[in-house]
């Protein structure tokens, strides 16, 4: 495939690919990055496109995959749990800010929808992983994982 060629077909699904990752990934850089490398891994195989029928259907493939490395490989290094959110109390009166703090905690945590609030309480409270929540409750992986995500930006906001 040549360049000109390239850019007519693949370069028009630079929005719907960027929301695809973002979709996915929750996060403006990670999305773009996401794309660009999926750029990059369409151009090193381009003597191989001219085989492809739907191109937006297999970008989007190729942009799931990759995504769904980029999460595996962030979760293998630890992350910050909720409990890193509360900052420590320098002050005279820190064990009442800490109450204070622990209680909005309970508040926000208490506010999240029931399937919502179930689904954080598995994987901060009983420990259990993505795929373990996903079988209990009959959800995809995916879900899990935007559930949670977004349970942990409600408390952040609230908190």
């Amino acid at each position: 495939m040549e360049y000109k060629e390239f850019c007519d077909i693949y370069l028009p699904l630079t929005d719907g690919l960027y929301k695809v990752a973002f979709y996915i990934l929750e996060d403006d850089q990670d999305a773009r990055d996401a794309v660009q490398d999926l750029y990059i891994k369409l151009w090193d195989s381009r003597d191989t496109l001219d085989n492809v029928h739907n191109p937006m259907g297999y970008g989007i493939r190729l942009l799931k995959n990759m995504c769904i490395d980029r999460i595996r490989k962030e979760n293998r290094r630890p992350r910050a749990d909720l409990t890193d959110e509360i900052a420590a109390p320098d002050t005279a009166d820190g064990p009442q800010a800490a109450k204070e703090q622990l209680e909005r905690l309970q508040r926000a945590i208490r506010k999240l929808p029931a399937k919502q609030r179930a689904v954080l309480e598995m994987k901060l409270l009983r420990g259990m992983d993505y795929e373990q929540i996903a079988k209990e409750t009959g959800m995809s992986n995916l879900a899990v994982r935007v559930m949670i995500s977004r349970a942990r930006k409600k408390i952040k906001e609230a908190i």
